[in-house]
């Protein structure tokens, strides 16, 4: 390999070890450490996000101008708590058992089950869970999760990248007007209070666990 490259490579994993030795520890980390059963922890914690996700696609609550879940208030939480990866790796495994059958989405069975309801209008939702809460996790590892003005931040972020996904893909169905009318303007102000519940109680919960 050329000296140059050596430079480049070594600079490289000298930029990798940095970054993780400054990456803040995540909530679930300080609730519950990792220890040599960190497998089993982590395959534990992963379903019991999911169960979180299912819950909270059935749960709707009612508000205007059309009613609400908490999903995807869910997905971002569990991506500043878990940290990106565990995060990632929960709402995948969500998506796994959606895509396998189960009626894990909003609305299933009655609007579909499986891969099915997944290529249908919703999809571009469901990847754009994937990335808002890697999209927050990156954030929370910067500690953001520690104070309710970056918490409430890393959240508008968030909920930005996953309308981005369900938006681009709602317009393969209709137009990008019509799109931005059916799946952003309406979630405004719901998306807004959950907003502002997750920058409450994530924060709140730090302080709790550090005290």
């Amino acid at each position: 390999m050329p000296v140059a490259g050596v430079q480049h490579a070594i600079k490289t994993n000298n930029k990798v070890m940095m970054m993780s030795a400054t990456a803040k520890p995540t909530l679930v980390e300080t609730l519950w450490p990792a220890s040599q059963d960190s497998l089993v922890r982590n395959a534990l914690i992963a379903l019991a996000g999911t169960g979180l996700l299912w819950l909270s696609a059935k749960i709707q609550v009612p508000f205007w101008p059309v009613p609400m879940t908490l999903q995807s208030m869910v997905v971002l939480m569990l991506g500043a708590t878990l940290g990106w990866r565990l995060g990632l790796a929960t709402v995948t495994l969500y998506l796994l058992e959606g895509a396998a059958g189960l009626p894990v989405f909003a609305g299933s069975p009655e609007k579909g089950l499986g891969l099915l309801y997944m290529a249908g209008p919703t999809g571009g939702y469901l990847v754009g869970f994937l990335a808002g809460a890697a999209a927050v996790g990156l954030l929370a590892a910067r500690g953001w999760d520690r104070s309710i003005p970056w918490m409430f931040a890393a959240m508008s972020i968030g909920h930005a990248v996953i309308f981005a996904f369900g938006w681009l893909w709602l317009a393969k169905f209709a137009s990008p007007e019509e799109a931005w009318a059916l799946g952003v303007a309406p979630f405004y102000a719901a998306t807004l209070l959950k907003t502002a519940l997750a920058a409450l109680v994530v924060p709140t919960t730090w302080r709790a666990a550090i005290k």
